[in-house]
């Protein structure tokens, strides 16, 4: 693989059907300046292209400010590319119309490093978690209680503290709350923005099982969105690298950490001792 290319290797192309493919993504930032009146280009993101099949689990990872953020709000339709592609069931979803992007958004959920800047402080847990269903309009009140009960169970928090303030729960509890109000709309991509990275190691553990038995109860496809290599490599399949808006270098976790061809990647395994013996013994 050539370290500074977009192009993965024949041997690490997914052989399954993408369930995602971003192609040629391009997003640019205007930023004025107060006192001239003018204004620059700020590139966040050149030349994206990558694919994610269904049931997989893919990483994004890179240091802060590499563009990963962008990335994710670029793929829920939370910013616009200036160009490209994201092809969503072989459909762009920048293409799509205002009631079509509406019906398409339940599949596509995202998850925020700090659960509560998405919560109403006024909401109980229940009313947070139904509340997907009653912006969709999605069954009765009583049958959207009910739901909201049974992912709370699924995610590991007992219903009957459902009539609790979300404010009143801890860090680890309140990421549960988001993923259970994340599963109310059946999605099919569940992106992850250092939606771990607040966590103890011990709570991190914690969650990252609890995402694994719901990947496999709903065949969910995960895109992690991480700076932490040593946490992606436990749970990926398929790790991509951006440096300054671009794609790096992009392969397996195990060919990633035992091969790693770009100086950035050196650098990022460098800075994590754990993975750099790692990296050692593999090339031993």
């Amino acid at each position: 693989m050539c370290a500074a290319s977009n192009t993965v290797a024949a041997e690490d192309v997914p052989a399954t059907q993408p369930l995602l493919a971003i192609r040629n993504l391009n997003k640019t930032y205007t930023q004025h300046r107060w006192f001239s009146r003018k204004s620059f280009q700020i590139p966040a993101l050149q030349q994206i292209n990558f694919s994610i099949p269904a049931g997989s689990t893919f990483a994004i990872v890179g240091e802060s400010g590499s563009g990963k953020s962008t990335l994710a709000k670029c793929i829920a339709l939370f910013e616009t590319p200036n160009s490209g592609e994201v092809m969503f069931h072989g459909r762009d979803l920048l293409r799509l119309t205002k009631p079509e992007v509406r019906k398409v958004r339940p599949a596509v959920q995202l998850l925020f490093q700090d659960a509560t800047t998405s919560f109403n402080p006024r909401f109980s847990a229940l009313q947070v978690i139904s509340e997907p269903l009653h912006i969709q309009n999605v069954g009765s009140k009583s049958e959207r209680q009910q739901r909201a009960q049974e992912l709370m169970e699924q995610v590991g928090l007992a219903p009957d503290a459902g009539i609790r303030s979300v404010m009143e729960f801890s860090g680890g509890q309140r990421q549960r709350i988001a993923i259970a109000r994340a599963l109310t709309l059946k999605p099919e991509l569940i992106i992850l923005d250092e939606a771990l990275s607040a966590l103890d190691l011990s709570i991190q553990g914690q969650i990252l099982e609890l995402l694994a038995n719901l990947q496999s109860r709903y065949s969910l496809t995960y895109l992690f969105i991480a700076h932490d290599l040593a946490l992606v490599g436990e749970i990926a399949d398929h790790v991509v690298l951006l440096h300054k808006g671009r794609i790096v270098e992009q392969a397996s976790p195990l060919k990633l950490f035992t091969e790693p061809q770009h100086p950035q990647t050196l650098a990022m395994l460098r800075a994590m001792p754990l993975l750099e013996n790692a990296s050692a013994a593999g090339r031993s």
